[in-house]
């Protein structure tokens, strides 16, 4: 690959190199961005590595966060965006989770400190040069990743990089260096070391960017990292019945049927059907046996562990595509509706025949809560009937007779059938 004469550097960056620089220090752009913008995608998050150490690239600007500091990262704030400055590093002692680093580094000493050639390539946004003493750009042009130098000793100074990888390659179609990835799983234990909170960044993210889905999860299996942080994660995604990963493991699918992911999992790219941004809870929840144990394994929050145990809860889908049928079903699953929507979708590879029917339930307002009664509680007792269980069973009666028949709920039929109900019980 040829470097390009120049790369499109936002005006706010060019602002930082040019204050690092006039003075006294060096500021390349490096990392990500620079990886990306060599491949073609759009990128304005630069960051800068710097001769500056933490303390004077605090005095040359007024904005800045210490994200970092005693790793040498440093956020500085210009037009409203921050970007990250890292003074140029090398590891003093590495235990494959954390590292003692040091300042006093050069730009090249900084780069071989990093996980793969396609990361260790930096730009002088001023001067316009280039350096890239691993050859990531012939690694770029050739779509392989490859690690930076030794490729155990990388992993073993950090063995969250076996993850990052493993994403790299899924989010690009990279093939990895076969010297990488025997190093990959033959240090596949030491993720052990890892607290869960890193594991679940890289597989949010690896979930969020995989250009083939299928194959992140087949990295997952193959390099080692599923049998020791998810093994509850399908073994197959794009044909077949998942299979049980774990001894012990039921042979069925988390909503507990063996669901075929022959569907719309397979075609994965980028977005669901709203054009949102993919969701790593609900791909989570389609991909593993068993999801709110492997959430709560990474830590997940206790909404998205929650959401999760929502979409498990309740029905996976009306018994027909019937109206009535429908806001039963609605009803009964709440807020997990559309996430079970999207999950049919995905086994299916087609939205469900019914999900035509709840748009129309919800653009009529038929009532599904009890928030949607004509009635509350307060009125309920100003009809003489005491506060206590018994008034909120009878909420409940009165919104399963106005879900069969939403002409019910009107202030005055809710009324009359309270009483009613009160008389049938009694």
């Amino acid at each position: 690959m040829l470097f390009p004469l120049r790369l499109p550097i936002p005006e706010d960056v060019l602002e930082i190199a040019k204050t690092l620089e006039h003075a006294g220090f060096e500021a390349w752009c490096v990392g990500g961005a620079v990886r990306d913008t060599l491949l073609g995608e759009a990128n304005s998050d630069f960051d800068i590595a710097t001769s500056a150490v933490p303390e004077k690239v605090r005095e040359l600007f007024r904005h800045t966060v210490p994200v970092g500091e005693r790793f040498g990262t440093i956020a500085v704030r210009t037009r409203r965006r921050h970007h990250e400055v890292t003074t140029f590093r090398h590891d003093v002692t590495t235990d494959g989770r954390h590292a003692v680093v040091a300042f006093g580094a050069s730009l090249d000493d900084d780069l071989a400190r990093r996980d793969f050639t396609i990361n260790a390539i930096a730009y002088h946004p001023l001067r316009h040069e280039w350096r890239d003493p691993f050859a990531g750009a012939q690694d770029l042009e050739r779509r392989l990743l490859r690690a930076v130098g030794v490729a155990g000793d990388r992993f073993r100074e950090d063995y969250l990089r076996i993850l990052r990888g493993l994403r790299f390659a899924a989010r690009f179609g990279f093939a990895i260096e076969d010297e990488t990835w025997n190093a990959m799983r033959r240090n596949a234990d030491g993720l052990r070391q890892l607290s869960a909170e890193r594991v679940r960044d890289e597989w949010f993210k690896g979930l969020r960017t995989a250009g083939s889905i299928p194959e992140l999860v087949r990295l997952w299996w193959e390099s080692g990292a599923a049998a020791v942080w998810i093994p509850e994660l399908v073994r197959q995604v794009g044909a077949g019945v998942p299979a049980a990963t774990t001894e012990g493991s039921p042979g069925v699918s988390s909503a507990g049927r063996t669901d075929s992911l022959s569907g719309g999992i397979g075609t994965v790219t980028g977005t669901r059907a709203s054009g949102e941004p993919r969701d790593p809870v609900l791909l989570t929840t389609l991909l593993c046996l068993v999801p709110v144990t492997v959430l709560a394994r990474l830590r997940a929050s206790n909404a998205e562990i929650g959401r999760a145990a929502s979409m498990l809860a309740g029905p996976s889908e009306p018994e027909s595509p019937a109206p009535i049928a429908v806001r039963r079903w609605l009803a009964a699953v709440g807020g997990a509706a559309d996430d079970l929507i999207f999950l049919w979708t995905m086994r299916h590879g087609i939205p469900p025949v019914w999900a035509t029917m709840v748009a129309e339930i919800r653009h009529r307002g038929d009532p599904l809560t009890r928030k949607s009664l004509a009635v509350n509680g307060a009125d309920l007792q100003a009809a003489g009937i005491p506060a206590g269980p018994e008034l909120g069973t009878l909420l409940d009666r009165l919104l399963s007779l106005v879900v069969e028949d939403p002409s019910l709920n009107t202030r005055e039929t809710l009324l009359a059938r309270s009483h009613t109900l009160r008389e049938s019980r009694g």
